[in-house]
Parts: C-alpha cells; structure tokens; sequence
C-alpha cells in the first residue's frame, strides 16, 4: 500500500510537471523526474557512467541507486528507504516501466542503466583512468569471482579488494575494521552487493567515510558476474521481459517481487499519468 498521504516523506512535486530537485542535479547536472514520488535521473547508460567516472576523477564521494519496480514499490511502504533517493548522486532506471515513464516525461535520452551493465561499463571505462574498484557484498566467495571474472573480461583492471559481511547488521566494532580495511584499499568505486533495501542504507550510512569514494548498490549483478545467476537474452532485456526470466529462474525468491508488486506498480503509475495529464 502507498504511504498515506500525512507520513513525513519529502514533498512530492505535481505530477503535471514532472519536475524534481534532489543530489542528482546538484551532482551531475542532470534532470530528473519522480515516478511515485521516488526521484529517478534522466540518464543513460553512457551519461551515468560519465557522471561516475567524473566523479571518481574529481575525488567527490557519492552514492547511485539503481532503481527498478520492486525499489520503487518498496520505498512507498518505506519513509527511510523513500527519503535517502533525495541524497543520492544519482538514481538510474534500471527497470524497463521506469524507463518507459521518464521517457514520456523528458526530451529524450533515457535509457536502461541497470546494475550488471553499469559494472561492465565502468570496469571498461576505468582502466583508461587509473580507477581502482573494491566489491563488498555477496554470498561467501561470490564477489572474489565476480573481481576474477572481470579482472580476466577487462586487462588492466584495478582491484582494489574485496570482502563478504555477515548476513546481519554489523557491530559498531565490526563496521569500523570492515572500513578501515576499505579505506586502506584507497578505491574510486566501492560495488556494494546487499541487496535492497539493505544496500542502500549502507551507502547513505557510509557515503563519505571513504575518501572520494562512489558507492554503487548493484544487488544481483554479483551473482550475474561471478556466473551464479544467468542474464536474461538480449532481446529479453530490450523488450522488458528480463523480469519475467528472473521469475522463471527463481520463482520462490522472486514470486512476491513480480506477480503483486509489479501489478500494484502499474496501477499507481497509470493513476500518476492520468492525473498528470489532467493538471498538464
């Protein structure tokens, strides 16, 4: 269900206009639009990772979400997941409904940028520019694969660690060693696997705390790169089908995800553009 409408998130802009200011335009320049009220950047993939690299390069610290429907319909259930879009240097569209939406309400320019695409393109870019990359998250040994995978994939590539927390929240104690080891390993990108919505707190929590750092949450793509879970076909993830072969691959994880949040997820945008229209 969507929040009612006295909760204390950020004030949502008029759905006639589309318009949004939060950390993307500061950080980027880039415009953005809200979809349920959840800020996501008028991006592709080519324009978020030139964002990211520049700010990899100038050694300012931010953290991008990677937003699809099940984020979206999460955070309106969620006030703290719900406000930290407004921090976040930029929120990409990674689902297909999401890009179709900020299509319709921008000049064009959007497109898919979602986690496993942005890993391999920012690992192709990065070498030209020295940039050093650490992957925390994961099942045990996942993110050791997943750094070998793309070490072998992009010659030259800089790993600057890697490391898998527990399955709980870490202690005071525990967070500041996994930190210092982080911090120690003086990466520009900071691949975070904890799955949503665990990852992103993590990120707002520790933005910041590792010098010049990008935080980038990308959840599946660890299982996608270190070869555990297979990618839906190309003409899959054009189509906007890639969900439906993430449902057949992992029914039992994934039933809740596809079959009652994305159908609620169609029902509140269809009323978002109605009124939208309405009021334009």
């Amino acid at each position: 269900m969507l929040l009612d409408r006295r909760d204390k998130r950020p004030a949502v802009a008029s759905p006639a206009r589309y318009s949004v200011t939060f950390a993307a335009q500061n950080a980027s320049g880039i415009g953005a639009t809200r979809i349920l009220g959840v800020p996501v950047s008028l991006v592709g993939l080519r324009s978020a990772v030139d964002a990211i690299v520049g700010w990899c390069k100038a050694g300012t610290p931010h953290f991008v979400c990677v937003r699809d429907v099940h984020g979206v319909m999460r955070a309106q259930s969620d006030p703290a997941l719900f406000a930290l879009h407004e921090r976040a240097g930029l929120v990409t569209p990674d689902g297909m409904p999401l890009v179709w939406l900020a299509r319709r309400r921008s000049n064009g320019g959007v497109s898919r940028a979602c986690g496993a695409d942005l890993v391999e393109e920012l690992c192709r870019q990065s070498i030209a520019h020295g940039l050093r990359h650490y992957f925390y998250g994961g099942k045990p040994g996942v993110a050791e694969r997943m750094a070998q995978v793309l070490a072998d994939r992009f010659p030259g590539l800089q790993v600057a660690g890697t490391s898998t927390p527990p399955f709980r929240p870490l202690t005071p104690e525990e967070d500041e060693i996994a930190m210092a080891e982080i911090v120690a390993a003086k990466p520009h990108i900071v691949w975070v696997g904890l799955s949503t919505p665990t990852q992103e707190y993590w990120m707002r929590d520790h933005v910041g705390r590792i010098p010049g750092a990008t935080l980038m949450g990308v959840g599946a793509a660890f299982d996608f790169h270190a070869g555990d879970v297979k990618r839906a076909p190309r003409w899959m993830q054009r189509h906007g089908l890639e969900w439906l072969h993430r449902l057949i691959s992992e029914p039992r994880r994934l039933w809740r995800r596809y079959l009652i949040l994305a159908p609620r997820f169609v029902w509140h945008a269809a009323r978002e553009e109605w009124r939208g229209r309405g009021k334009a």
